[in-house]
């Protein structure tokens, strides 16, 4: 052991090159990074930080193999080592290897159970795995901590998207943003600030989009054709993306809808700040908020006079270098805004922007092909199986119990075994339990009129779930909650002029879905109801939303223009 922590502390060249690795890799600097962590670990080959810090280095570069075998090694090299412990398990769930990655945390917990760090990560994959058992304890003690002071120190480290999957109110889950954007902000507070000289004359606003999804994604299916309509006479339009080439169509669309396109995925967060800097960009628009690979920090740097959370995700960003979040009026009435770090913009419609042209494939597989009863009522929910919990699950089975034969279509995923236990609990037979395997979108938009009824998930809804059912004309079903995330369908379905589909109380949500189901003719007008207000409706009007999101740019530009205060204002 002595000998072994003399080595640690021994100044030297790999020392020296792990130093500069970390520093590399706070900058994002993702090759310099490598470079130097592979400069150390040749002198240190058994060291179990280096290798463990190289395995994240490489995941995050995309070499997921190489990543996991290094974190593997280091775990091998010192079992003890609780930090290379971490980051194993972080590792597996970045490769989607959930249940590895469940009984990585759980081991890491049962040797410290103190760990606040691997307390508050844990809930992520018992999310996505539905491993309600467990999770129960953990959300009885968050729900206990919320209200302590000072807030327990794991509180302050639950990853802000996983709070809004969890049963917390509004001003905690502002709270946990508040921590996150913080200890973004201290990452980066020693980089150096991108300078901007005088802005040029121009007619036209300069708007930059920061994503890492500007691929076959969700950001890309809802936004592409809102980058394809800007108006050209009054905006000039940048892409700062840092998302892979899936050499998709969703991507050569978006490549060709921007004036300028940036792939900055090899550049540090300093160097895509001085880059923004340098074309002048007046408002930049953050696509991402508190999810997977987004890069605040690169808004913690400054780069843009006005900075701007829009569409990726459901909540308060918590940061001071945000200035305003989009929504409506139904995701954040009135009496919300005080839970926003940010000035809050409304639109009218919806915040949400849809895609007109979105294409459908022509040919639905028929049941059979889809693994579905030809005669069942089909019931469906598409959402990733984090936003199934158990008290809307146990309505979905009571629903199911309520219409014999019937089934509920899910989406492949984590949970899917899990979720077949809780079924047969509940006395519902698990094969009435039908997944669906990924597929590419169109044929994923066609196959849900092989479906009859959607249904909504709580705390989280459906958010492009929710507008890809009624794009292809099929009823929803929503009961709203306290949050934006639990607020988007109401939001969605007003937007098309469904309200029916809105529920005041679960009870009701039940007592809907199985009315609906016992009752052909209703549910055959209420189909027909969506098919008819598509394009008649503001949903997926992307023009008419385009135009308003842009008044929404030049009120906040108006403001900078005279030396105001962001402030919130709603757009009609």
């Amino acid at each position: 052991m002595l000998r072994r922590l003399l080595k640690a502390i021994r100044p030297g060249k790999a020392s020296a090159a792990a130093s500069a690795a970390m520093e590399h890799w706070r900058r994002n600097d993702l090759a310099a990074a490598q470079q130097s962590f592979r400069q150390a670990l040749a002198e240190r080959p058994s060291d179990a930080t280096i290798l463990a810090n190289l395995g994240l280095v490489l995941l995050e570069a995309g070499s997921r193999d190489e990543g996991l075998g290094l974190l593997q090694r280091a775990s091998e090299a010192d079992p003890d080592n609780l930090g290379v412990r971490g980051k194993l398990a972080r590792a597996l769930l970045a490769a989607r290897r959930v249940r590895e990655g469940i009984d990585a945390y759980r081991e890491l917990l049962r040797r410290d159970p103190a760990n606040a760090r691997a307390r508050a990560e844990v809930l992520q994959p018992l999310l996505d795995g539905c491993e309600w058992e467990i999770l129960e304890e953990h959300i009885a003690a968050l729900t206990r901590a919320v209200h302590e002071s000072p807030r327990p120190a794991w509180v302050q480290r639950i990853p802000p998207f996983v709070s809004l999957a969890l049963p917390l109110a509004p001003d905690a889950q502002r709270d946990i943003a508040v921590a996150a954007s913080r200890a973004i902000a201290q990452r980066v507070a020693s980089l150096p600030r991108p300078r901007r000289g005088p802005r040029e004359k121009r007619a036209r606003l300069r708007i930059g989009y920061v994503s890492a999804d500007f691929y076959h994604h969700a950001t890309a299916h809802l936004a592409a054709r809102l980058f394809e309509l800007h108006d050209r006479e009054r905006f000039e339009i940048f892409a700062y993306c840092h998302s892979p080439d899936d050499g998709s169509d969703y991507r050569r669309r978006v490549i060709k809808a921007f004036d300028r396109f940036n792939d900055v995925r090899t550049l540090s967060f300093d160097a895509v700040a001085a880059r923004i800097a340098q074309d002048d960009v007046d408002i930049l628009v953050d696509l991402k908020g508190h999810t997977a690979r987004s890069r605040l920090e690169i808004f913690a740097l400054r780069p843009a006079p006005v900075q701007v959370t829009y569409l990726g995700f459901p909540g308060t960003v918590g940061a001071d270098f945000i200035d305003y979040a989009i929504a409506d009026n139904v995701v954040v009435p009135d009496g919300d805004l005080a839970h926003y770090t940010e000035k809050v913009v409304r639109l009218a419609g919806s915040y949400q922007i849809n895609d007109r042209l979105q294409p459908v494939a022509t040919e639905v597989p028929s049941r059979e092909a889809l693994g579905l009863p030809p005669q069942a009522f089909v019931f469906c929910s598409f959402c990733r199986h984090f936003k199934i919990e158990p008290v809307m699950f146990a309505a979905w089975m009571r629903i199911l119990a309520a219409v014999p034969g019937s089934v509920l279509w899910l989406l492949q995923g984590a949970g899917a075994a899990r979720l077949r236990e809780a079924a047969g609990r509940a006395g519902v037979d698990p094969a009435r339990l039908v997944f669906a395997p990924g597929v590419q979108k169109a044929e994923h938009l066609a196959r849900h009129r092989a479906a009859d009824l959607m249904l909504d998930t709580r705390l989280y809804n459906g958010h492009t779930t929710t507008s890809d059912a009624l794009w292809t004309g099929l009823p929803v079903v929503t009961v709203p909650g306290a949050t934006f995330a639990s607020r988007v369908s109401a939001s969605l379905l007003r937007a098309v002029d469904v309200a029916e589909g809105i529920m005041p109380d679960l009870a009701e949500y039940e007592r809907s879905a199985i009315s609906l189901a016992r009752d052909n003719e209703r549910l055959a007008r209420l189909k027909r109801k969506v098919e008819a207000n598509r394009l008649t409706t503001p949903l997926f009007d992307t023009a008419a939303s385009t135009r308003r999101l842009e008044r929404a740019y030049e009120g906040m530009w108006q403001r900078h223009l005279a030396a105001q205060p962001a402030a919130q204002f709603d757009i009609d």
